[in-house]
């Protein structure tokens, strides 16, 4: 299968602005969750943070097209940017359905505000370290067996459809097979104590409900992070441009949650978006061969998909469920 054309952004220089860009955002949401405490974060506040990590993806961004516009021409500058802005709204968009995840696993477990601070930052940085792994070796294989893309694309085509059909299915966290077998062989208490992931009582070690919350948002990140990475793919093989539109979706994810956690009813209708991204994403992956659908044209479809699903969401009240 022919991969783009376009050349892949291969700089030590470009690498460590990326390196040096994500540890100094990391470290001012570390500093600002220090700040806040056991603070409630409001509407209006995690509305300006999410505001605040959109406008830290389109400064690099911009930076990306300069740099590129400068050294390797427009051509190349207007490519890559377009790449990287296709890349970033897919990932974002996948990522609040792992927030609504979240969302429930904190209702479930009625996780205190300070220690769900704690639990979206773990999840945070676990989704990084995950997705840097996946995207290394999504690339490797890629690189080595190009028919590995249709296998992306089925997939993909297959996670839609089950999206589409899990949604008017109800969670069940009590029959997740992780968290029966960490009640079978593992001590847990009942109670919550601060941010602590276990205690040692009477010399047996004792876990937290806030452990079992963590490693669930683990495995959530994992499943997640398959489901999002092939679709990256689609858009680019350049590693460049994967990684770094993958850490900043991910980046601002913590003020996302609060921003949504508020309205996840409001948007009852957004799954159906987010399926449909998927079927779209991987449809482009199996018809590449026959037809190149281009970077901003993609852009504009799933862009559409999402304020159409986001708009009937608000106009169509969701349906009412409980026995009467």
């Amino acid at each position: 299968m022919p991969q783009t054309l376009i050349p892949h952004i291969d700089s030590p220089l470009a690498w460590s602005a990326l390196l040096i860009f994500v540890t100094a955002a990391l470290g001012a949401d570390f500093l600002s969750l220090r700040r806040q405490g056991n603070r409630v974060i409001s509407f209006a506040d995690a509305l300006r943070w999410s505001l605040v990590w959109i406008a830290l993806a389109m400064v690099f961004c911009a930076g990306l097209w300069f740099t590129l516009d400068m050294t390797e021409g427009r051509a190349l500058a207007n490519a890559k940017a377009g790449e990287f802005l296709t890349g970033y709204l897919i990932e974002k968009s996948l990522s609040v359905d792992n927030l609504f995840v979240f969302l429930m696993l904190f209702t479930t477990f009625h996780v205190p505000l300070a220690q769900q601070k704690k639990a979206l930052m773990i999840g945070i940085i676990a989704a990084i370290v995950l997705r840097i792994v996946l995207i290394l070796i999504g690339a490797w294989l890629i690189s080595r067996f190009s028919w590995v893309m249709y296998l992306f694309g089925l997939f993909l085509l297959y996670t839609g459809a089950k999206m589409v059909v899990a949604d008017e299915e109800e969670h069940d966290l009590q029959n997740n097979r992780l968290l029966k077998w960490m009640r079978r062989h593992l001590t847990i208490s009942h109670e919550y104590h601060g941010s602590a992931l276990y205690l040692i009582k009477d010399g047996v070690r004792v876990f937290t409900p806030l452990f079992l919350v963590v490693a669930l948002i683990g495995v959530t990140d994992v499943m997640f992070a398959v489901d999002s990475i092939p679709a990256i793919f689609a858009v680019t093989t350049d590693p460049y441009i994967v990684m770094s539109s993958n850490i900043f979706a991910v980046l601002g994810l913590r003020a996302l949650y609060f921003m949504l956690a508020g309205m996840a009813e409001r948007f009852h209708l957004l799954k159906f978006g987010l399926a449909a991204i998927l079927v779209f994403i991987g449809t482009k992956m199996l018809i590449v061969d026959f037809y190149h659908i281009p970077v901003g044209a993609s852009l504009a479809i799933v862009l559409a998909f999402l304020l159409v699903t986001m708009m009937a969401s608000l106009i169509i009240k969701p349906k009412k469920t409980g026995h009467s």
